[in-house]
């Protein structure tokens, strides 16, 4: 399954192009309110529920939904760009949630069910890297790093090959090495269960 929606973004992979070369070279800020993106999710339970919200007198994007099934994964995936070697970093709060506060970015991602994700949990207080393979989640990577609530912070995530470099709120975390999924793949916002997260400043460079 895979390989096969692989061969269907190969055939999008001129779709970077949506980002100018000095955008791409300098990194593209994304804009929220007019980005195109797509709503699913992995796992189980309702879908996800996105919507732009006001906060301090700017729009942000908003994962709304409060359904607490503990395996579930809402996800806005941006129809542009595709790309494999991609350095993101979204601004994000986590406003509200009792089973999780979370917030997260995918890279590479084939579809709902095959992708890497990094997240940022307030309520565990770490950063975590995880390769979701035909729905599982798999974590290969992590730091216990404080993630108050309430309050906006930086994620980020920079791949190239098979290495994979996280930083929060401008501090390289750890990085670490994987190449279960070494193709094109889409970008996308990420959280978990009844996670209500604000996010914010999203900014993509193709490396």
């Amino acid at each position: 399954m895979v390989d096969a929606s692989r061969r269907t973004l190969l055939g999008m992979a001129g779709a970077s192009a949506m980002l100018p070369a000095s955008a791409r070279a300098q990194g593209a800020r994304i804009d929220l309110e007019r980005t195109p993106y797509t709503s699913a999710v992995t796992g189980s339970g309702q879908p996800s529920r996105w919507a732009l919200v006001e906060d301090a007198g700017r729009k942000v994007l908003a994962q709304t939904s409060a359904d607490k099934t503990d395996y579930r994964f809402p996800l806005a995936i941006f129809e542009q760009p595709v790309m494999v070697d991609v350095d993101v970093a979204v601004r994000f709060k986590a406003v509200a949630g009792e089973v999780d506060r979370a917030a997260g970015i995918a890279v590479r991602l084939v579809d709902k069910d095959n992708y890497y994700v990094v997240r940022a949990n307030a309520l565990e207080d770490n950063v975590r890297l995880y390769k979701v393979v035909k729905g599982q989640r798999m974590q290969f990577a992590g730091a216990n790093v404080k993630v108050p609530s309430g309050a906006w912070h930086e994620l980020r995530l920079a791949t190239r090959g098979n290495r994979f470099e996280v930083f929060f709120n401008g501090t390289s975390l750890y990085s670490a090495t994987d190449t279960t999924l070494a193709g094109i793949g889409r970008v996308a916002l990420w959280t978990k269960a009844d996670s209500v997260t604000y996010f914010d400043d999203v900014r993509i460079q193709n490396l």
